[in-house]
């Protein structure tokens, strides 16, 4: 009963497809896609920004100890 075979796939697949549209699909799929984009995006940026600044102290307790 746990175990799902292409079959099972290919069936839940048209069933979503008659259920959402395929344009509701694409939509979504591209509101996907346009996110995990933003996302690395923001990743790298947070990454190039740590490497930019090597002055920049992650550990806050020595520089309210100064």
């Amino acid at each position: 009963m746990g175990n799902i075979g292409w079959t099972g796939i290919i069936i839940i697949a048209i069933l979503i497809v008659i259920l959402f549209g395929k344009g509701k699909i694409s939509s979504i799929m591209g509101d996907l896609a346009k996110g995990i984009k933003s996302f690395k995006k923001g990743m790298s940026d947070e990454n190039s920004s740590d490497s930019d600044n090597p002055n920049n102290n992650s550990d806050n307790s020595n520089s309210e100890n100064k």
